[in-house]
Parts: structure tokens; sequence; C-alpha cells
């Protein structure tokens, strides 16, 4: 078997530099030069004179830890999570809200003109959120620690697999305020639940959800115990073994509603729905606003989860096509097209990284198509579907690089990019989501 030579990482370590942030990447990151490379810096942000210690050099770049800001910025304030510096979740509390928006829409631009070779951004009013506690979902790590000798319940640190302990997190929806301190003296109460992997948590319109999933068997006194504890708290406590589904039967079936589309979505606790309900919100008014549908269009919506912009744009369309790679998933999105009453939406289950020859799914007469995909982005398919026959295409994007090379294809198919604009989903973190509005030339 052939061998192949794979540089590893060079780290090192003591050696101090003074260097001048010079911008701020896609991911937050402080941007300097050092041997004619790019160094990232975390932590810091343009303009600063700051003094680091080099942690990784590479071929084509290097990373160092920040020493000391010898300049710091006037856009730098004080982080306002006293778990900030240890724990991974948040990236930017040190930067002005205002500003974060700024140094997002400058990496996202850097991106589509090195990727898409677009320099013209006609870039429109980012939508807005509010700063603290957006996050109706999250997921904390349990784990035990064994020189602690201790459980801990909290959130990972930033590219570590250690587990933060949290006290209190400020970006999370104040209906659990209070989970973490529960849940860090019950897991130590407790010997049972050292079999505790992780707890989700999940906030529907009409009741909050605590998830706790185990690898062992906890007896049904405990769960008990902890069920009241949990009511007590407006919490509905759902225990999930490792190989257990979560069965639905017996729960009132969690739903989001958006009463400016006149919309409910019903969803099961493994379904994917968006953090920010706010921003949802606003995204998915945009999306009408942006595509303006006529009423005779036919739309494919690609990634289409439990129906979120499917059932948005059918009452302004023809007809809509929703798919979707989760069988779950597309489930629910035939049930809340029957819940809203919507005739002219369909729902196929199909793995959009596959070839997609003989899909059921697809028909000349689709003209209008909306992308929303994972992270990867939706590259397999776009290089098979021929969007010659589509007079617009919605990209929503939950990461700038994809979503930047994914915009050279439209591009190139004789696609203009004709608005585009940041959605503040994620505050104080790294993560960017945006929208692009694709018409043809």
């Amino acid at each position: 078997m052939a061998q192949f030579f794979q540089a590893k990482k060079k780290t090192l370590s003591g050696q101090l530099l003074t260097l001048v942030i010079s911008g701020m990447d896609h991911q937050g990151r402080g941007i300097a030069k050092h041997n004619n490379k790019v160094c990232f810096v975390s932590g810091t942000l343009t303009g600063e004179t700051v003094k680091v210690k080099l942690t990784e050099d590479k071929a084509r770049y290097s990373t160092a830890k920040t020493i000391k800001v010898e300049q710091a910025s006037e856009a730098r304030v004080e982080p306002f999570c006293e778990h900030y510096q240890q724990c991974g979740g948040c990236q930017l509390q040190h930067l002005q809200l205002d500003q974060q928006l700024v140094e997002k829409q400058v990496a996202v631009s850097q991106l589509f003109s090195k990727f898409a070779k677009l320099d013209a951004m006609n870039w429109q009013a980012p939508l807005l959120s509010a700063p603290t506690q957006y996050r109706r979902s999250a997921r904390l790590a349990v784990m035990f620690d064994k020189t602690a000798k201790k459980m801990r319940v909290g959130y990972r640190a930033q590219g570590s697999k250690q587990i933060i302990s949290v006290r209190h997190c400020a970006v999370l929806s104040n209906d659990f305020a209070d989970v973490f301190s529960v849940f860090d003296e019950l897991l130590n109460q407790y010997t049972e639940l050292r079999s505790v992997s992780h707890i989700q948590l999940c906030q529907a319109d009409a009741q909050n959800f605590v998830v706790i999933r185990h690898t062992k068997t906890i007896s049904d006194k405990l769960k008990s115990i902890i069920d009241q504890l949990g009511l007590s708290q407006q919490w509905q406590v759902i225990w999930q073994g490792e190989t257990q589904k979560i069965n639905h039967e017996h729960l009132a079936m969690p739903f989001y509603q958006l009463p400016e589309l006149g919309l409910k979505f019903e969803f099961g606790l493994e379904n994917f729905i968006q953090v920010n309900a706010q921003v949802n919100q606003a995204m998915l008014s945009q999306a009408v606003d942006w595509l303006s549908l006529k009423g005779g269009e036919q739309v494919l919506d690609l990634f289409c989860g439990i129906g979120n912009f499917t059932l948005a744009l059918a009452n302004h369309a023809k007809s809509v096509i929703g798919v979707e790679g989760v069988a779950s998933a597309v489930a629910m999105a035939a049930q809340n097209a029957q819940t809203n009453q919507i005739a002219n939406a369909q729902f196929h289950c199909f793995d959009l990284t596959q070839t997609m020859q003989q899909a059921p799914w697809f028909s000349k007469e689709l003209n209008v198509l909306v992308l929303d995909p994972s992270r990867t982005g939706a590259l397999a398919i776009l290089e098979q579907l021929p969007l010659e026959q589509f007079k617009t295409i919605l990209y929503v994007s939950c990461d700038p690089v994809t979503l930047a090379r994914d915009s050279e294809i439209i591009t190139r198919a004789a696609f203009l990019l004709e608005k585009i604009g940041l959605m503040n989903m994620f505050p104080h973190t790294g993560h960017i989501e945006t929208m692009a509005l694709f018409q043809r030339r």
C-alpha cells in the first residue's frame, strides 16, 4: 500500500511577537502578517497592537495566543459572561455588537471576492436580534471529572473536549436560567445519574423541554423525583436511553407560531429548528419580500427541513416542492402542511448529496429555487441542477465559505447577485448567517 507524506503541525513555545491586527476572518479571529504569512490571533480586533505567543506554524499560515493587548480598539468592550475566557460558545463578546456585524459583512465580502470573483455587493440592512436570551435550544455537555471527582455540566471549551462548568448562560432563554445549578446539584447528588451523557434544551411556544440522554438504566423512582422538580421549573423532562427514540405519543407536540405569516409549525424534539425565533420570523418574512412571488411560480425548496420556507412561500406561489434528506423532518413537513391547510405543497425525502438522476420531485416547470443547506453547502446538487430553467435563486446560508464557493457556480450560470444581507442569528459568536438573492441575467 502506498504511503503518503503528511506534514505535521509545527508547534512553537515561548516565541513572543508584537503584531498589528489588520482585520478579522469569518470565524471572528484577528488577522496579522508574520514571516509573509497570515497569522490568526483569537480574541483580537481590527487595528489593535498585541503581544502574542506563536502556537502553531504551518506552511501557509500560523496561529498565536494573545498575551497582552498593548493598543486596544475603540470597539473593544468588557465581556458580559463570567465564563467567556474558557467557554467555547461565544467568540465576540469583546467586540461592540454593531461592530460585530460590520466585521462579519467585511469577512463575507472578502470571501465572495476570493471565491466568486464578485466585488460589487448590494448589501441590505441586517436582520437584528436581541443581544441576549436569544437561544431557544441548546445542548449541554455532561461528564464525570475524575480529577475533581464530580459531575460537570456546561459547555465545551474552545477547540477542546474539556467541559467548562457553567453557572449561567446569558444567551440562553431565561426559561432555562436555573438549568445549570439544578443539574449540577442533581448529577452530584445521585450516582445513578453518572450515566447521563448530555442534556438537550428546547423552548417551544407552549412548553419547555429538557431531554436527558443516558447510557444506563435509571430507576423509575429517581426519574419521578426529577420529573417533579422539572415541573416546578416549568420544564417537561424527557428521558432518552442510548438506543431509544423520543416517544411523542404521550407528549404535547412542540410547536412554534409565526404570527406575521399566519403559520404554525409542529416539530419533534429530534428535528432541527432555528435557534433564534426572532430572526427566524424576520428571515421568512424577508424571503417572501425578496422573492416577491406573483402567484404563478413553481418553487423548489431544497433542504426544506420541517417546511419552514416551503410553507411560508406556498401562500404566494402556484406550487412548492420541498426536498429533505431526513425522513422524520419530511413527515413533519407534510403534517405541517395539513395543519395549516396548505394544499399546494409537496414533500419528498431525498439525499441531496447523491445523484439526482430520475429524481421524482424534479420537473422542467420549476422556475424558482430556494436553498437552505447545512454548513457543507449545496455544491453536490448545484452541479447537477439545470440552473438555466430557474429565473430566481434564494440562498440561505449558515457558512459564508460554502456560500461564496456555491455562488461562483450560480453566477457562472448567468445569474446576478441582486442583493445580500446578514441575519444576526447568533450575536456574540463567530457564526455568520446570510441570505443572498440571485436573478437570471
